[in-house]
């Protein structure tokens, strides 16, 4: 089944510092827009990257993408947050997979069609430039073998939930950890999920905050898998966070 990465650069927040979009600021002479997009580029698993990108700098990414990186077959804008972001992927993905089906039953194709109406997702945040290639091996790995994971490192700090500025549990360490991104999935099933979230009344005030968590919400019965992650695969949000992955670059063997 064909595997698609769509690494979501929809966001204009500058908590970053600067004129430019976290996104597009330079970490070892590229953009981590362009980390981001190489890493899955080179991924042997991966057979078509799309990215979605802020809508003001669509056209200087589609500059920067075109032409330089095979796979790239789609530049699309981002929508007002992650999940209409999100969305937007969801929908050009199912588009392209039905003229894929059309197209293999027009050439009187019969095995794998139903292969081509459905395709493998990994979506990945552009923040996360040191996205390593054993996890986006991993990821494609798994879904062979289930149609829901994400990436999770365990959590070293004691985590307390609060509320009005109170302690009012401690869970377990050890149930604990920390998602990272790729999260990955069949498309059908994510599709699916994000069609219940936007019939849900609710879904305004009580949205998930990632695509696992969509999953985990609207399709309680389908398994969401954890694959290792790793420290290096670190977000960027602050200046703080480039001087440390700047580190993490020069000390790459």
């Amino acid at each position: 089944m064909r595997t698609v990465a769509v690494v979501l650069a929809g966001g204009t927040g500058l908590r970053i510092g600067g004129d430019l979009p976290k996104q597009l600021q330079l970490l070892g002479g590229m953009t981590l827009l362009e980390r981001s997009v190489a890493a899955f580029d080179r991924a042997p698993g991966v057979n078509e990257v799309v990215v979605v990108m802020a809508a003001p700098f669509l056209a200087e990414a589609r500059r920067m993408l075109f032409g330089r990186y095979a796979k790239v077959s789609h530049v699309i804008a981002g929508g007002a947050d992650r999940p209409d972001s999100t969305s937007r992927a969801i929908d050009l993905l199912t588009r392209t997979c039905a003229q894929a089906a059309q197209a293999a039953q027009a050439g009187a194709a019969t095995a794998g069609q139903a292969d081509q109406a459905d395709c493998n997702v990994l979506f990945h945040d552009a923040a996360r430039p040191l996205v390593d290639q054993r996890i986006i091996a991993d990821c494609v790995t798994a879904l062979a073998e289930c149609e829901a994971l994400g990436v999770v490192v365990p959590t070293a700090d004691t985590i307390v939930r609060l509320a009005d500025d109170r302690m009012v549990s401690i869970p377990p360490r050890e149930e604990l950890g920390r998602c990272q991104t790729p999260q990955a999935f069949r498309l059908s099933v994510i599709r699916r999920a994000y069609e219940l979230a936007s019939a849900d009344r609710a879904a305004g005030t009580l949205r998930a905050t990632d695509d696992c968590g969509m999953v985990l919400r609207y399709l309680p019965g389908v398994e969401v898998r954890a694959i290792a992650g790793s420290e290096r695969n670190m977000k960027i949000t602050y200046p703080a966070d480039l001087r440390i992955a700047e580190s993490l670059l020069m000390n790459e063997p």
